[in-house]
């Protein structure tokens, strides 16, 4: 199955004339997601896809990626 179907469906959304969005309430609870909280916006215009993520897990996941590049980059210096 294609993976964008993958997951489960929390309902609609509706935007708003400012272009807001709720994010249904048994999502934002399953995700702890509080108010104020930031989230990322990523999107695919092409497949007409969007997906938000946590900020601070964006940069949890850039401080992982920023570490293997290091030692990435260790190993291509040694083996020169």
């Amino acid at each position: 199955m294609h993976a964008i179907f993958k997951g489960k469906v929390y309902g609609t959304v509706t935007v708003g004339e400012r272009g807001q969005l709720v994010i249904p309430a048994q999502l934002r609870k399953i995700l702890n997601i509080k108010p104020g909280d930031q989230l990322m916006v990523f999107a695919k215009p092409d497949k007409r896809v969007i997906n938000l993520m946590p900020s601070k897990d964006f940069s949890k996941f850039l401080e992982r990626a920023a570490k293997v590049i290091s030692k990435l980059e260790r190993k291509i210096s040694k083996n020169r």
